[in-house]
């Protein structure tokens, strides 16, 4: 087989990045080692960014993001036993997030792969890299019991953090920058209406709590948990009173509890490596950034790389543009790092660390203060928080 872009990994920075090449006539091949059933039943991420808003819309998968999707104009702060909104439109020139599950945006993407007729292979085991610096780059992988070879002039790295791309660059090549924070996210979905008609992020002395939603008849709840800690023991009852806790007291006693349809606990972490290219091979997403998820940071990432990677391409096979190839990493990562702090500084201004004494929660209560009390600061988090935008590419 000869293809133009081969893709390692069928999550929706692989499959975007597929559909917007395919649509842009740029002949590529997906490749994903696991069922299409195991990639749609991932919980993750729901809050996107208006950028990645308008790439699907480009993209041509957003039909049913318009349709069901709920557009957020800002979102809420609680600490102190208060609520402070952060008007992400007022602050940002009309800027807004959408609230529309990441599978759900795997699936409107995997139908339009499926609609398109355009190559994937699900299940695809022993994959494999080869000559990422040389003439021949190409791709091996058996499926469905036969070995085969994908020959490709590109290669997008889009199969996550413990993906075969990453690792199929040599030692020493890349430079890895890591935190590793010491709690975890424990995660409720249930089939309940949401508390409040926006986000909440919740700073409380027990601890952090997030309340999100996907639809207006489904939530997604989390508080902060110390990082041994097993989902096993917590009950339903033992997570709604934990919540009910950390929240201003008449959120919580608005608060609507259910059955548990999922539960989970999610490390949290922040991971760069620079470059994120080898030769003819370029890392998306998780492949190369991980960030803790407390500024809705990770999926909006990996679609802003996939953005740059296709204008990259489309300049490659329209312009003859191959000088840019070079840059897909600087520009990534300009982008990445400011995600990063931002993420960074959120998870560190409402979360109690394990040390935290009583000078550092003063400092916390006080940064909060200080920056929704000032327009200032409620635009430095608003901006952020929609999304900075793309970098051009020329």
């Amino acid at each position: 087989m000869k293809t133009q872009v081969a893709i390692i990994g069928a999550g929706p920075s692989g499959l975007l990045l597929g559909q917007l090449l395919h649509k842009a006539g740029i002949d590529n091949v997906i490749i994903e080692r696991q069922s299409a059933d195991y990639v749609l039943g991932r919980i993750r991420a729901g809050v996107l960014e208006q950028g990645m808003v308008e790439l699907l819309r480009e993209a041509g998968v957003a039909q049913r993001m318009d349709r069901e999707g709920l557009v957020h104009d800002g979102f809420e702060l609680a600490f102190d036993g208060r609520l402070e909104h952060i008007d992400l439109k007022g602050l940002t020139g009309g800027k807004t997030v959408m609230i529309y599950g990441q599978t759900e945006v795997t699936r409107d993407l995997m139908e339009a792969r499926q609609a398109s007729g355009a190559p994937i292979f699900y299940g695809a085991s022993d994959v494999q890299l080869h000559d990422l610096k040389g003439d021949t780059p190409h791709v091996t992988f058996t499926h469905n019991g036969e070995t085969l070879r994908l020959d490709c002039a590109h290669i997008a790295g889009c199969d996550g953090f413990h993906g075969v791309s990453r690792q199929s660059i040599p030692a020493g090549t890349l430079k890895a920058f890591e935190r590793v924070y010491p709690f975890g996210w424990l995660g409720v979905l249930a089939n309940t209406p949401p508390v409040n008609a926006e986000l909440i992020y919740a700073s409380h002395a027990r601890g952090f709590a997030l309340c999100s939603m996907r639809s207006p008849t489904r939530t997604r709840y989390y508080v902060q948990v110390a990082a041994e800690e097993k989902v096993e023991d917590w009950s339903d009852a033992r997570f709604w009173a934990e919540l009910k806790s950390r929240l201003p007291a008449e959120t919580a006693a608005r608060l609507v509890t259910g059955p548990s349809i999922e539960k989970s606990i999610a490390p949290l972490r922040s991971f760069v490596v620079e470059p994120m290219q080898y030769g003819h091979l370029f890392l998306v997403g998780d492949a190369a950034h991980i960030v803790p998820p407390t500024g809705a940071k990770g999926l909006n990432l990996a679609a802003s790389d996939v953005n740059t990677l296709y204008r990259i391409l489309l300049k490659v096979y329209r312009e003859g543009r191959v000088d840019l190839l070079e840059r897909y990493s600087a520009v990534c990562l300009k982008r990445i790092w400011k995600a990063e702090r931002f993420s960074w500084w959120m998870t560190s201004m409402l979360h109690r660390f394990p040390d935290t004494d009583a000078f550092s929660a003063r400092m916390q209560q006080t940064e909060l203060d200080y920056f929704v009390g000032s327009l200032a600061g409620r635009t430095t988090i608003a901006e952020n928080y929609v999304g900075l935008p793309y970098e051009a590419i020329d």
